[in-house]
């Protein structure tokens, strides 16, 4: 080793020292460290409000995000597992979530049950318990909630299709009703719940203790040729339900003991174009998506996913949104879209917004007054939409 080599190596062996020393007789020996102490908190937010729209995170998140429309910004989430199915309490204390879980993740033992949630902490506030075997799958109309906010339905197969109800103000399970055929579910006020069947009736469950009694409407759809989206929109304030074939059929039903369902109208014919049928290769505008259909309750505007393609591409996305004045039998305007949008709901505000969503995760949110679009949020679910109402 080299003379200047050996004081190199001296000076940065001794260095550490020297800066040890350098360190020890700048700090004044009487001084102690000062540490802040450390506070946390618990941050809430409002009940639910008429802006707000909620995003299932689909396969990409395990939550439900909770948006607001007019700003764009995320205001929390809600925890919910894939595939879980959300309602939100109509008085708006609570998030309550159908869901499915296994003690070791994806296999285990088998728990189903209601998970209730804080709306104002996003608190877990308890797990109601449920047997059987309850049918999840980010399906809108398989887990409702009563009008009054008291009693929850849930979907169940065990062994075969049934209604689980559960008393959400006790916060218990009450009984099991085996409803064989049927599925999809709606409120029917001071009776119990309604359900679509596979023999193209309407099923109405008038619930008495622990037991149901069960009659059907006359068949009024074809559900082997021309089914109905399972997605459909449920008017509590007018107690009906409007329902959208793959065709392209629009049905209204007047919910009650009795229910009533008037005669379908077609909306390609609204908008004066050819009526969609079932004949296989024939390329026609078709309602398609994972939730193609929205509904703004206070005007009867129902907005509708279309696209161009064939009957049984009713998966496919929406290429414009036709806004139909259900009344009137009309479709009075169409938005062309971007890029193609699986799911969509409207905001039940005097001055709705759209808010739609795609296979990307990305959100957007569209002035059905101006057509303007105001937002679009990337990362913020593909799955469901879900609207809060007045409360």
């Amino acid at each position: 080793m080299s003379t200047i080599t050996r004081r190199i190596f001296a000076i940065l062996s001794f260095a550490p020292f020297l800066v040890g020393a350098s360190l020890a007789q700048a700090a004044p020996a009487d001084t102690k460290a000062s540490v802040e102490p450390e506070e946390s908190d618990v941050l809430t937010i409002d009940p639910p409000k008429p802006t707000w729209f909620y995003v299932d995170g689909g396969w990409d998140m395990p939550g439900t995000s909770i948006f607001d429309g007019e700003t764009g910004k995320m205001k929390g989430m809600v925890e919910t597992r894939r595939l879980a199915d959300m309602a939100i309490d109509p008085r708006g204390q609570y998030y309550y979530v159908a869901e499915t879980i296994w003690s070791k993740g994806d296999r285990g033992t088998r728990q189903d049950m209601v998970t209730v949630y804080d709306s104002r902490t996003l608190n877990l506030v308890t797990e109601i318990p449920l047997p059987g075997r309850i049918l999840i799958g980010s399906r809108k109309n398989n887990f409702i909630v009563s009008d009054d906010g008291k009693t929850g339905y849930i979907y169940d197969f065990s062994p075969t299709s049934g209604v689980n109800i559960v008393d959400l103000a006790k916060k218990k399970f009450t009984a099991a009703i085996e409803l064989p055929g049927c599925a999809s579910l709606m409120p029917n006020p001071g009776v119990g719940f309604s359900a679509l069947c596979s023999d193209g009736s309407l099923a109405t469950v008038a619930i008495k203790g622990a037991k149901g009694d069960i009659s059907h409407s006359a068949p009024f759809f074809d559900a082997t040729n021309d089914p109905i989206f399972d997605n459909f929109a449920y008017d509590r304030k007018k107690k009906q339900s409007v329902f959208l074939t793959y065709t392209g059929q629009i049905y209204t039903a007047q919910i009650s003991a009795t229910p009533t369902i008037a005669a379908p109208f077609s909306i390609q014919a609204a908008a004066g174009v050819r009526t969609g049928d079932p004949k296989p290769l024939d390329v026609n505008w078709y309602p398609g998506g994972r939730q193609p259909m929205a509904l703004h309750r206070a005007t009867g505007m129902l907005f509708v996913l279309m696209h161009k393609g064939e009957y049984w591409s009713h998966k496919a996305p929406g290429e414009e949104v036709w806004q139909v004045d259900v009344v009137a039998q009309k479709v009075v305007k169409r938005f062309t879209l971007k890029d193609p949008m699986g799911n969509i709901e409207v905001s039940q505000t005097d001055k709705p917004l759209l808010y739609m969503n795609n296979e990307k995760s990305e959100v957007l949110v569209l002035d059905v007054t101006t057509g303007e679009e105001k937002h679009k949020i990337e990362r913020a679910g593909n799955s469901s939409i879900t609207v809060a109402e007045a409360y």
